[in-house]
């Protein structure tokens, strides 16, 4: 049996009972890697199979020791490549950090540390998140495990595909507007975009300071609870950490929607789903009332002015955030260069990709002189629109469902032809983390093509529990079959 097929938790109770050491599991992780990372290209660095050894011989004395209670102590992790990890290469999938080893860990890695959790590398992503389908890596794309002519998803299209390809146990990816949902929908695997707050942020390289969030990529809800168990917490380095009554996501691992109410926004499917698509997630929704749930479709004003406004912020902050990557302090610069300016321009020149120069430029265009109330400000107000369109829809619902994305996984190459048709396909994700809502998506079938659909659920803030128990409650179902490659191919 391969470890690698269990689910964390799962292994992770085989290593708390002595049926499985850590060792055991790490080797069975890097046998794994060296078996399909070459088709797949999931990780940016693998770390060193010696020291991660040592590491789990550290972790067996803990736990045997009765130091270590965690369920995921032992269980190989991998990390998306935008969290800094103390000595590790941290690139963000870019050439200017490619030489970057950070001297401090980002604080949700450390909380995983803590548990117990042995890191196995860092993930491939879109640079600097900047991406639907991890193409825009310099470290190259990543392919699909379910078929290797499509991509991945992204900017988490590493992480998904590591956890969908059983490179790892289960990952860490972080969504700036649906950039763990997507890809999670696309990969056949079940990721959660927590509350914005609920995880630090510090330690996390950032794209969009008020949308980024951190969160878990697993093969099932349950890992994906107590995964977020382990990393949430309120951490005053960072000034967004929110300090919640309670952390405990597990309780709501609960095999019942009796009552619950359900809203399925038109909108959501209308023009530009694809009908397989649309088929899967309302016969989902159909098994979820036939368990008890209240379903009732309503319009959700606004969502129009989700992607305008997205692009607008996320392209402001980003041209902000990425100004100190100049060669000065850390990471790569220009061999030659006249003066301290021509420095600057050739190092971001040579440093950065096109799609990152490309919102570098529209955020430093809507936030210079004469353009920032005509378009900043306005993408602001419509931001507070939608999230009081979300609180009134809150008022009514328990959740809302609708789909993670528009298609199933597209082919290498198709999405980045056409930036504004790769914008596009974020339609379903942006709008959560324009109002700072959770959101997980969770498998819900397979399209003709054999490419797996993902369903999106979402909740009002801090309500990540109802999500967590609405998709349980529908992984429980007869209907539900867990997303497996392995299954496929045998």
């Amino acid at each position: 049996m391969n470890l690698m097929s269990l689910t964390a938790v799962e292994l992770g109770k085989k290593i708390k009972s002595g049926e499985v050491k850590v060792k055991e599991a790490v080797l069975d992780a890097f046998a794994q890697i060296e078996a399909v990372e070459k088709d797949i290209n999931s990780y940016v660095t693998v770390l060193e199979k010696e020291k991660v050894l040592a590491k789990a011989e550290e972790v067996q004395a803990k736990i045997d020791a009765g130091e270590l209670d965690s369920p995921l102590a032992g269980v190989p992790v991998a990390i998306k490549d935008n969290m800094c990890t103390e000595g590790v290469l941290t690139t963000c999938s870019s050439k200017i950090l490619s030489n970057f080893n950070p001297t401090y860990t980002a604080e949700a890695v450390l909380n995983l540390e803590k548990a117990g959790a042995i890191i196995i590398g860092k993930t491939n992503m879109d640079e600097f998140a900047m991406g639907s389908t991890t193409e825009t890596s310099y470290y190259g794309e990543t392919k699909n495990p379910w078929n290797t002519e499509h991509v991945p998803g992204g900017s988490s299209g590493g992480s998904c595909a590591a956890v969908a390809a059983e490179e790892c146990s289960y990952a860490l990816g972080s969504d700036t507007g649906g950039s763990i949902r997507q890809p999670s929908s696309f990969c056949g695997v079940t990721g959660i975009k927590p509350t914005y707050g609920t995880v630090s942020r510090y330690g996390l390289i950032a794209y969009g300071s008020s949308l980024d969030q951190i969160g878990p990529v697993a093969k099932d809800v349950t890992d994906c609870a107590t995964i977020l168990e382990t990393i949430a917490s309120y951490d005053p380095k960072d000034s967004t950490s929110v300090q919640r009554e309670s952390y405990d996501f597990t309780s709501a691992l609960v095999d019942d929607v009796k009552g619950m109410k359900i809203g399925v926004p038109k909108g959501y499917f209308g023009e530009g789903l694809d009908q397989e698509v649309k088929d899967a997630i309302l016969k989902a929704v159909k098994v979820l009332e036939e368990k008890g749930a209240i379903v009732e479709e309503f319009d959700l004003e606004l969502i129009d002015y989700a992607i305008p406004a997205y692009y607008v912020i996320a392209a402001a902050e980003a041209s902000s955030n990425l100004a100190r990557f100049e060669g000065v302090k850390y990471g790569y610069r220009t061999s030659e260069y006249r003066d301290l300016h021509n420095m600057y321009k050739k190092t971001r020149s040579e440093g950065f990709g096109e799609e990152v120069k490309r919102r570098i430029m529209l955020g430093s265009f809507v936030l210079s002189s004469g353009y920032y109330d005509a378009y900043y400000l306005k993408a602001l107000r419509t931001k507070a629109l939608i999230k009081k369109a979300f609180d009134e829809a809150f008022a009514k619902y328990d959740v809302i469902i609708g789909p993670a994305a528009p298609t199933t996984a597209p082919k290498l190459g198709e999405s980045l032809s056409d930036p504004i048709q790769m914008y596009l396909g974020d339609i379903y994700t942006i709008s959560v983390n324009l109002a700072g809502l959770p959101g997980i998506s969770v498998p819900c079938g397979v399209d003709s093509k054999g490419l797996p659909i993902g369903m999106q659920i979402i909740g009002d803030c801090f309500k990540e529990n109802n999500i967590i128990q609405m998709a349980y409650a529908y992984e429980q179902s007869r209907d539900y079959e867990r997303c497996s490659i392995a299954k496929e191919r045998d």
